[in-house]
C-alpha cells in the first residue's frame, strides 16, 4: 500500500465521520441547505493534501468552515450594500430584428471558426479574451516571436472562410 492510497482511505473515513456533523453545524449557522453543503464541501476540498492527523483535521475543518461562512456573509453584505447604492437596471432589450441579425452573425462566426485549424481558432479566441502574445505562445507551444505572424494568418484564414460563407448565402 502506498502512502497516497493510505491518505485517500483516511480522507474517505474522515469525510464519512465528520461531514454529517459539519453539515449540521453549517446548516444551523446558515439556515440554508445549499450554503451549508457548499461550505462543507469547500472545507473538505481545502483539506486535501494537507496531511493533517485525523484528530487535528476535525477541528481544522470546523475552523475553515466557520471562516468560509464569515467570508460569505461579508461578501453577501457587501453585495447588498453595493446593490442598494447602485441598483441594477436591466438593459433595454434589442429590437426583434436586431436580435435575429445578431444570432445569425454569431452562428456564422461559430461556423467559420469550426472550419479553420484548431490552433488558429484557439489563438484567435485567446487574443479576443485579452491574452498577451507570450501567454498565447505558451498555450499553443510556439515561439513568442511567431505569435503575431500566426495570428495574422489565422485572421486571414478566418476571414476567407467567413467571407466565402457570406458569398454563398
Amino acid at each position: 500500500m502506498t502512502a497516497g492510497s493510505h491518505a485517500d482511505a483516511d480522507y474517505d473515513a474522515l469525510f464519512r465521520d465528520v461531514y454529517p456533523s459539519l453539515f449540521r453545524y453549517l446548516h444551523r449557522l446558515t439556515g440554508d441547505t445549499d450554503s451549508a453543503e457548499d461550505i462543507a464541501q469547500e472545507s473538505f476540498v481545502r483539506l486535501l493534501g494537507r496531511g493533517l492527523p485525523a484528530d487535528e483535521a476535525r477541528l481544522w475543518l470546523f475552523t475553515v468552515a466557520t471562516n468560509l461562512f464569515r467570508d460569505s456573509a461579508r461578501t453577501r453584505k457587501r453585495r447588498e450594500r453595493l446593490l442598494t447604492a447602485t441598483p441594477w437596471k436591466p438593459a433595454a432589450l434589442p429590437a426583434p430584428n436586431e436580435a435575429v441579425e445578431r444570432e445569425h452573425t454569431v452562428a456564422r462566426v461559430r461556423e467559420a471558426l469550426g472550419k479553420i485549424p484548431e490552433r488558429d481558432r484557439q489563438m484567435l479566441l485567446m487574443r479576443e479574451e485579452g491574452f498577451k502574445y507570450d501567454e498565447i505562445a505558451r498555450v499553443v507551444a510556439v515561439a513568442p516571436g511567431s505569435v503575431g505572424t500566426l495570428l495574422a494568418r489565422a485572421t486571414r484564414r478566418f476571414l476567407a472562410v467567413y467571407d466565402g460563407e457570406l458569398e454563398e448565402g
